[in-house]
C-alpha cells in the first residue's frame, strides 16, 4: 500500500507508474474519496471539540440559555451521526481503491510491456554443446525411471508429476543443499504454515489480484501459499519491532501451490509450470532506508547466483521491465537458467524489492534510533525451486549413455554417488 500523502503530493507519478506497470487504477477517484473522507473526519474532530466545550458549559446555565445550548448539542449529535455514516460508507471505498494502487517502479527499471522486454545484465557459465542427440528432462526421467507424469495426471490432473527413486533423491538433495548454504550465510531457518488467512495474503500484496492463481479453502477462509514469501514476510505482521531486531533474515523450505490459470504453450510441457513444487525462499525485513534496501537486494541476488554457480548451471540475470513487475515491486531481477529442451533461458529465480509497500499493508513497523515509528522495508528471492531446477540439471548433466552426472556439491546428499544410471 502506498502512503496516501505521497499520492496527494504527486498523483502523476502514480498514474505513470500504474500505466507502465499495466495496472488499471483510478487515482483521481481515489483522491476524490480521500478528500471527502478527510473532510468528514476533520469536521467530526471539530464537532467533538465543540461537544466537549458545550458539555462543560451546560452545568453553568439554566432556563432558556441552557435549553438553547442543549438544542445546539442535539443538532451537533445529528450532524455527527450523519458524518459517521458517511465515513462508514467511504472507508471501505478508500481501502479498496488504495489496495489497487501499484508501487511506482524505480528509475533504473526498463520500460517494457512484458518479459520479452526484460534487459539482460550479465551471464555466467558456458552453454553446453552436445556431441550427441540430447534428451529432454522427461525423456531422461522416463528412461531412468525417476519421473512419472502419466500416473500423476491420471491421479491428480494435468501439470502433476511423481518423482521416484533417484529423481526424488536429487530433488531433496538440491533443496537441502540450498538450505544448508543459506543457513551458512546467517539466515534463520524457518518451518512455515502453508495455509494463510486473507489478511496475510493482502498484507504481502497477493490479494487483490492473485485470487485466480490461488487455491482457496473458502470454508475455512484460508489459502494455500504459492511461496514461503507470504508466511516469512508476514511473520511480524502488526508488530512494532526494535531497530536491534533488524535486519531479520529468514530462509524456509516449503511446498508451494499455484493454479497457473491461463498458462499455455510450451510452458505446460514437463516440469516447468506445474501446480505443486518445493522452494527454498529467502526474505529480508530491514530498516526503512532505500540504499540499504538496494544493498540487500544485491545480497539476495548474490546468494542465488552463488547457488547456481555451485551447481555449475549457466544462467543470465535480467532487469525485469515495468510491464513484468508485480503491484508492489519497485524492482525485480530474474535469474534464468539455460534449458536445452526449451532451446533458451527459463526463469528459475525472482529477486524483488518492495520498500515499505508490504509493511504498510501489514502494519509492520519498527522504532528507529530516534524513537520514531517507521514502516519496515521487505525483500525476497528464490534460493532454489524444484523440480523446475531439475530441468537444466538433468538436461545439462546428461551423458551419451543415458546416465546423468550428479553435480559435485550434491554428491554428499546422495550418498557420495557420482551419477544416476539405469537400474
Amino acid at each position: 500500500m502506498i502512503d496516501i500523502k505521497l499520492i496527494r503530493e504527486n498523483p502523476q507519478k502514480f498514474k505513470d507508474g500504474a500505466r507502465v506497470k499495466r495496472f488499471d487504477v483510478d487515482i483521481d477517484h481515489l483522491l476524490e474519496v480521500d478528500k471527502k473522507l478527510s473532510s468528514a473526519r476533520h469536521i467530526l474532530q471539530e464537532i467533538a471539540t465543540e461537544k466537549n466545550r458545550i458539555g462543560k458549559e451546560i452545568p453553568k446555565l439554566s432556563g432558556p440559555d441552557k435549553q438553547k445550548v442543549l438544542d445546539e448539542l442535539s443538532a451537533l449529535k445529528a450532524k455527527e451521526q450523519a458524518l459517521n455514516e458517511q465515513v462508514k460508507e467511504l472507508e471501505p471505498q478508500f481501502d479498496a481503491l488504495a489496495l489497487e494502487v501499484p508501487q511506482a517502479p524505480d528509475a533504473d527499471v526498463p520500460v517494457g510491456a512484458d518479459d520479452t522486454e526484460n534487459v539482460e545484465i550479465r551471464r555466467w557459465g558456458q552453454v553446453r554443446q552436445f556431441d550427441f542427440e540430447p534428451k529432454d528432462h522427461i525423456q531422461l526421467g522416463l528412461s531412468l525411471d525417476i519421473i512419472d507424469t502419466e500416473r500423476a495426471v491420471r491421479l491428480a490432473g494435468t501439470r502433476n508429476y511423481f518423482l521416484k527413486g533417484d529423481g526424488a533423491l536429487l530433488h531433496r538433495a538440491v533443496l537441502n543443499f540450498a538450505m544448508d548454504f543459506m543457513t551458512g550465510r546467517g539466515y534463520v531457518p524457518m518451518v512455515v504454515p502453508l495455509l494463510m488467512r486473507n489478511e496475510a495474503m493482502r498484507g504481502t500484496g497477493y490479494f487483490p489480484g492473485s485470487e485466480e492463481q490461488t487455491y482457496q479453502a473458502e470454508r475455512d477462509e484460508l489459502n494455500l501459499v504459492g511461496t514461503a514469501e507470504v508466511p516469512l514476510t508476514a511473520y511480524f505482521m502488526g508488530e512494532l519491532l526494535s531497530s536491534q531486531q533488524l535486519p531479520a533474515k529468514f530462509v524456509a523450505m516449503s511446498s508451494c501451490f499455484r493454479r497457473e490459470a491461463g498458462a499455455a504453450g510450451k510452458d505446460t510441457y514437463g516440469l516447468y509450470r506445474i501446480h505443486q513444487f518445493d522452494k527454498v525462499e529467502q526474505v529480508i525485513i530491514s530498516e526503512n532506508d532505500e540504499q540499504k534496501s538496494r544493498d540487500y537486494h544485491q545480497e539476495i541476488l548474490g546468494n542465488s547466483e552463488a547457488v547456481m554457480q555451485a551447481l555449475g548451471l549457466p544462467y543470465r540475470v535480467a532487469n525485469v521491465c515495468t510491464g513484468d513487475l508485480g503491484r508492489g515491486q519497485v524492482q525485480k531481477f530474474d535469474i534464468e537458467a539455460w534449458m536445452p529442451s526449451r532451446n533458451g533461458w527459463g526463469e528459475t529465480h525472482s529477486a524483488s524489492r518492495f520498500y515499505d509497500f508490504q509493511a504498510r499493508r501489514m502494519n509492520l513497523r519498527y522504532k528507529n534510533e530516534q524513537k520514531k515509528n517507521q514502516f519496515c522495508h521487505t525483500l525476497n528471492n528464490t534460493v532454489i525451486a524444484s523440480p523446475r531446477i531439475l530441468i537444466p540439471l538433468l538436461e545439462l548433466y546428461q551423458n551419451a549413455d543415458g546416465s546423468v552426472t550428479i553435480p559435485q556439491v550434491l554428491r554428499p546428499y546422495m550418498g557420495g554417488r557420482e551419477a544416476i544410471t539405469k537400474k
